[in-house]
């Protein structure tokens, strides 16, 4: 096994967007317990590969078991990486992303919260559908726009829930 396969054949899975996550799940632990470092602590030239191993199979297996890195990922195998820095020209998608904004901004209590983050999940769920039909058309543009688009509300989801945390932690504290 090499470190520099892919990280569809690393774990034994075929390259694409629909993952088998159980499969995943089982091959990384198994891949894990076979190259952990601690199993080589009497040879310290093979504990040093042990550890960058792990690393690299920390990493591929992050980037596997989410959806948005998997896709940017393809995009990296088919040989079209996206930037993260160039601007979304979708205007629609955009006006829609300040209104979320705003919802957010403006929610007062967990139960909004919760109804945005469905809304925002299920956004992301589309945006993979959309994405897994350009990839498969070679539609490269649009499938980098597509990504662009998953980053934009991945990163908007984790406000969401670092907002419910922040709610319910505070929700936490008035009961004392």
């Amino acid at each position: 096994m090499n470190i520099d396969d892919n990280y569809f054949v690393l774990f034994g899975l075929p390259i694409g967007f629909q993952v088998d996550t159980e499969a995943l799940a089982s091959r990384y632990r198994e891949l894990q317990r076979q190259y952990h470092p601690d199993r080589f602590a009497h040879h310290p030239e093979e504990q040093q590969k042990a550890v960058h191993w792990s690393a690299q199979l920390n990493t591929a297996y992050d980037v596997l078991q989410n959806s948005v890195k998997r896709a940017s990922y393809l995009l990296e195998l088919a040989s079209r990486p996206i930037s993260l820095n160039t601007s979304i020209a979708d205007t629609d998608f955009l006006m829609s992303q300040l209104e979320l904004r705003e919802q957010l901004d403006e929610a007062e209590s967990v139960e909004q919260l919760v109804g945005l983050r469905l809304e925002v999940e299920e956004w992301l769920h589309s945006l993979a559908r959309e994405f897994v039909l350009d990839y498969a058309d070679e539609d490269w543009s649009e499938a980098q726009d597509t990504v662009r688009k998953m980053h934009f509300m991945a990163n908007f989801l984790a406000d969401i829930r670092q907002q419910e945390d922040k709610f319910e932690d505070d929700d936490y504290y008035d009961e004392d």
